[in-house]
Order: C-alpha cells, then sequence, then structure tokens
C-alpha cells in the first residue's frame, strides 16, 4: 500500500480541486504534512494551493490539520503556558472521531451519533470517511456561543468538546449496544471471533443509573449440623474451613452453590444471577432499598468501536479532508449521511475517483447551544456522582494521599512507566490523571512525565507533552484515570491480561492506603 501511495500523491494532490479542499479546510488553523511514518516540523500551516504541491514534491504523502483555530498557527510555540495559548486561540470545532476495527459498526455509530445531534436541534454537520475504518463528523466553531455560565468558550477547551463526545457517546449507548450485539453475533460467536473474554465485553448496566456493574460471585454456604445458611459475596478459595457462625453449633460451612453478582458502585444495588443462565442475554432482578426491577446483559458496543477522546486535545491534529491514508492509500472522503450506509471504501473512497465536497458545515449561531448545556449538566453530575462513590468506597476524605511511593503503584502503571511504542498519547492522559489524582507535586509529575517520554519508541513531541502537563496542572477538578474497563486505555496497549478487581490504577492506591493505614 505505501508503495501505492507513494505513486499516486504527485497524480492525486495535483488534482486542483483537492487542493482547493484542502488548502479551504486549513484557514487558521496549523497544518503538518506526513512523509509516511514521519511529521514534517511544527508550528507550520498552508497558506497557498502551491505550498501542497511542493511540500508532495518533497515526499508528503498526507496532511494534517488542528481542529483548535488560531489567530496566527505560526506563532505557537511549545514553550507556551495554557494561557498564551488560549489568547491565540480563536476558537475549535466539535471533531467526534469514531474508531473501530470493523467497519459496519463505525456505520452504526455513526448514524446514531449524527441522529443524537439531529435530535438536540444541530441540522449542520460535515461527515468524512477517515481513510481506514473510521469516521470523523464535525460541527463547526460557529455553531456555539462566544460565553456561556461566564465562561469563555474559546478558552473552554478541550473540556467541553470532550464532554460534548462523551456525553453522545452515554445518549447513543443502548441502541448501540443493541446494534453491536446484531452485527456481533452472540456471546460464544465474539469469544471464538475476537478472543476476548466475556467479561470484557458482556456487562449489566444498573437499570438506574446505566453504568456497567460491577461482576463477582456470591456463594451460599451451609452447615450439615444445624442447617444454618449464610450467603457472602467474593470468598476466596483457600483449604481453610469456615466454622459454623451458631454458638452451639461445632459443625464447618459447606459450599453449596454459587451464582454471578452485579454491584453498581453508584447506587450500590446488587442483582443476582445464576451463572449457568450466562448466554446471548440474560434478564434477572435488581435489588435496592426493597425495589425490584428487571434488566438485562448488553453486549459492550465501546469495546469493538468508540468516540476517540484522545483527538480531543490540545494541538491534537487530524486527517485533513481528502487527505490520503498511508496504510489503505484510500482518501478521506467527505460524505452526506445517506450515503454511510452502503459505503464501500474501496470504490467510494479511491482518490482517482473522488467527488469533492465541503466538509465545514454552514452552521447558524447557538446552533449547538443546547447540545453544549446537556453536556455540561450530564458531566458535572456523572463527576459528582463518581467522586462521591470513590469518597464512599474508600473513605477518600480521611485518606493522606500525598506521599505515595512507586513501589505500590499498580501493575499497569509499572508496565506503562516503561514507556511504549503505540498510543503513547493515550498512555500519556493515564499517567498525568494516575499521578495529579494522587497529588504528586508539580515539578514530580514533570520530570516523571519527560522521564517516560525517552523511553517510547519514538517520544512524543516536546511541544505536545509540554501542552497536556500544562493543561492538567492547570485543572482544579480532580480528573480521574480511566477505569480498566475501558480497553482502549489498558487492554489494547498490553497493560493488562487480565481484569483487575479495582475500579481503576486509582483506587487499587487507595485501597492499599487504607489497609496500610
Amino acid at each position: 500500500m505505501e508503495e501505492r501511495v507513494r505513486k499516486i500523491t504527485s497524480l492525486y494532490y495535483s488534482n486542483p480541486k483537492v487542493q482547493e479542499a484542502i488548502l479551504k479546510f486549513s484557514i487558521s488553523r496549523e497544518v503538518v504534512p506526513r512523509y509516511l511514518e514521519s511529521f514534517g516540523k511544527r508550528p507550520d500551516t498552508l497558506q497557498y494551493l502551491s505550498d501542497i504541491h511542493n511540500l508532495v514534491k518533497k515526499g508528503a504523502t498526507s496532511f494534517h490539520a488542528s481542529e483548535e483555530i488560531w489567530h496566527d498557527p505560526l506563532k505557537i510555540n511549545s514553550d507556551m503556558t495554557l494561557e498564551e495559548l488560549n489568547n491565540i486561540r480563536k476558537g475549535w470545532d466539535l471533531l467526534i472521531d469514531i474508531d473501530s476495527k470493523y467497519l459496519d459498526l463505525a456505520k452504526v455509530l455513526a448514524r446514531l451519533i449524527i441522529e443524537a445531534l439531529e435530535s438536540h436541534g444541530i441540522k449542520n454537520y460535515g461527515v468524512k470517511f477517515s481513510g481506514s475504518k473510521g469516521w470523523h463528523i464535525i460541527v463547526s466553531w460557529s455553531a456555539f456561543p462566544e460565553e456561556l455560565n461566564g465562561m469563555n468558550a474559546r478558552y473552554m477547551f478541550p473540556e467541553w468538546p470532550r464532554a460534548i463526545c462523551q456525553y453522545l457517546m452515554n445518549y447513543v449507548r443502548k441502541d448501540y449496544n443493541k446494534k453491536t450485539a446484531e452485527i456481533m453475533g452472540n456471546v460464544e460467536k465474539i469469544k471464538q471471533n475476537t478472543k476476548l473474554p466475556e467479561e470484557e465485553f458482556l456487562k449489566s448496566p444498573c437499570p438506574e443509573c446505566g453504568r456497567p456493574a460491577k461482576r463477582g460471585i456470591l456463594v451460599t454456604l451451609k452447615c450439615p449440623e444445624c442447617k444454618f445458611e449464610i450467603k457472602r459475596k467474593d470468598v476466596k478459595s483457600t483449604k481453610r474451613k469456615l466454622t459454623c457462625p451458631q454458638n452451639s453449633c461445632a459443625g464447618v460451612l459447606e459450599l453449596i452453590d454459587q451464582e454471578d453478582y452485579y454491584q453498581c458502585e453508584i447506587c450500590k444495588g446488587i442483582s443476582s444471577i445464576n451463572k449457568r443462565e450466562l448466554s446471548d442475554k440474560h434478564k434477572t432482578t435488581f435489588t435496592k432499598d426493597a425495589s425490584s426491577y428487571n434488566f438485562e446483559a448488553e453486549i459492550l458496543g465501546e469495546v469493538f468501536g468508540a468516540s476517540d477522546l484522545v483527538l480531543v486535545a490540545p494541538r491534537h491534529l487530524i486527517r485533513a479532508p481528502y487527505s490520503l491514508h498511508e496504510k489503505t492509500s484510500l482518501a478521506s472522503v467527505v460524505i452526506n449521511k445517506n450515503e454511510i450506509e452502503n459505503f464501500n471504501p474501496p470504490k467510494d473512497a479511491d482518490p482517482l475517483r473522488v467527488a469533492i465536497k465541503d466538509f465545514i458545515p454552514l452552521n447558524t449561531k447557538n446552533e449547538a447551544l443546547r447540545l453544549l448545556i446537556e453536556a455540561i449538566k450530564w458531566k458535572k453530575s456523572t463527576e459528582i456522582e463518581e467522586e462521591n462513590s470513590l469518597k464512599k468506597k474508600y473513605e477518600y476524605k480521611e485518606l493522606d494521599i500525598k506521599g505515595v511511593s512507586e513501589d505500590i503503584f499498580p501493575k499497569a502503571i509499572k508496565l506503562l512507566l516503561k514507556g511504549l511504542k503505540d498510543g503513547r498519547k493515550r498512555g500519556l492522559f493515564v499517567l498525568l490523571t494516575f499521578l495529579k489524582s494522587l497529588n504528586f507535586p508539580p515539578e514530580y509529575i514533570n520530570n516523571k512525565i519527560r522521564e517516560w517520554n525517552k523511553l517510547n519508541q519514538p517520544p512524543l513531541k516536546e511541544g505536545y507533552v509540554k501542552s497536556q502537563i500544562d493543561w492538567h496542572l492547570k485543572q482544579r477538578k480532580k480528573i480521574l484515570p480511566p477505569n480498566y474497563s475501558n480497553s482502549g486505555f489498558y487492554k489494547d496497549l498490553g497493560l493488562i491480561e487480565e481484569m483487575p478487581k479495582a475500579k481503576n490504577p486509582l483506587a487499587e492506591v487507595i485501597y492499599i492506603i487504607k489497609k496500610q493505614k
């Protein structure tokens, strides 16, 4: 494919309409050429059609542009503080990156996200093929208010667009899970085709809050002497016998039954289901405050494809519309929503057959206001619930989590600190949220991240690392590290083989501290 890309780049990028489409999207953006495996210098931008021709002559195979819009992209430098970056940022577009190994799932999610945008009053949006197996959906900066709740919108990058992406995934989750099951098949078929254990993709969502419940084992023990019975959660298998708790009985408890149970860590309700019934679907009873609800286990669609939040980050670049993809030799073509269903990449993204369309939509002012308000409200309530749950479970307020030593870092974090070849930006996000949540001083975080980056192959660009460190250190609210159940951050990076019992690496450390105290 790389050989094909090299052969067609000169011919393809000599098309005046392709040049015009790329240049139109590049206005006020940082734009960087890619030379097969390496990127050009930063900052850079495109100002004339001849810039594209000259870069292609030097070996450029694709062009990547920022979702942030700048007063002058060439004034950006890696030594700038966040405040300085905010001052030269003119605005930002909402860019939803749908990424999946399975094109059919990416199509489903793209259509659901578009329906969600429309249901929030957004009539104008752009859609383009990523060039591989995903989609980029854009809502332009002009759709957003200049200010909301006393906050200047151009300063709220990446918080606001990231909150919107998370909100939209939550909004479509139930329908997406259902469609994923229809495409991927039943549990056994998915296990066979993906080689994934069922606990990674089969979840029992809480019927109240919709979050995946934690799965455990509920055992029933019985004394053969006095017939006393007791149920206990997550009993570890040991050779040690448990004596009957009845004062007048000298019997030993025997295991007579066990079943799965599911508990929502936010709502604290518990469900149970017989293990033998775990198949395509199962129904069970959720008990909370003497109330019961029927609910079903679901195939978790996000395991197989989701909106990639790593893209929503300072100075992150996306493939420009009509730019080539080095690994597929296909063009990142712009389409309309009605073309998604029957889109055939080899034919419809053939660089020698492209039909040019505008990617930037003509949004009206405040067209995205309702979406923004709902996303911010949802994000705030979610953060409060999760933080309260963590405090309650680990007595967070009573713990002094300063001065944590690296020897109690979870295994996944220790592996991450050895450096990465792939997924370095996701790894950076995990490390920054983990270290900051544990109240490490800024100097330690800065040094540790840079030590880690030297071990990456290749290291991330200094400007990107600095902007990420600065942004995270500036945040007053606590941003927790991603949960282990988010396979895109741990499983895909090779940091875990089996799902840890703790929810995330921060929870593991807090549990150890609590145990020590």
